[in-house]
């Protein structure tokens, strides 16, 4: 079985996000994609994210839209997350011999020596990176990089939150989370 790690803040999920996970899923023969929702992320400050439980409730509505697509609750209540300690949780949940890959931005990526057992991570999985075709970006020593250059989605949480709040329209977003979003009151100013 391989399986891909997708994390992310999630806040809110939208279709660029699924369109990355589903193409990496064609791309490179993934049985499934677990979507993390990050319980708290160290790069983010405390309190700076919506609540994990309508984080993780929109990521499960939007993976309806595909089998391979699957809402994880791993970073549930976790202190800090670390994607140290989530690849050994998942790898710990997989049978001997399947693999795991790691679906990460090249922004991200390229920032991947800061991250927290940054050696031992690189060590531990092989990595999709999505970029913009022909875009460079450093990978360290012993990296197993596969490149998913294929999408061109200018697509940000930030900018879908500020246009909910202002009342405009928002495409990206799937008519299930969308709806969600409304029933809960959520983004508005």
């Amino acid at each position: 079985m391989r399986t891909a790690i997708f994390g992310g803040t999630f806040d809110p999920i939208h279709r660029a996000h699924l369109r990355v996970a589903q193409e990496a899923a064609d791309r490179f023969g993934l049985d499934q994609v677990l979507l993390i929702t990050s319980g708290n992320p160290p790069h983010k400050p405390a309190g700076a994210t919506t609540s994990y439980e309508h984080r993780h409730r929109m990521v499960e509505l939007a993976c309806e839209c595909d089998l391979r697509l699957k809402a994880s609750r791993l970073e549930a209540g976790r202190l800090l997350s670390y994607s140290y300690d989530t690849i050994q949780l998942v790898r710990a949940s997989l049978a001997a011999g399947d693999e795991l890959l790691f679906l990460i931005g090249a922004d991200a990526f390229a920032e991947i020596g800061t991250w927290y057992r940054a050696d031992e991570v690189v060590r531990a999985v092989e990595f999709i990176v999505v970029s913009r075709p022909g875009y460079s970006y450093p990978a360290p020593a012993g990296a197993t990089v596969h490149r998913l250059e294929t999408l061109a989605l200018h697509v940000s949480s930030s900018d879908i939150r500020a246009r909910l709040a202002a009342g405009a329209a928002v495409d990206e977003l799937t008519p299930e989370v969308l709806a969600y979003i409304r029933l809960h009151h959520l983004y508005s100013s």
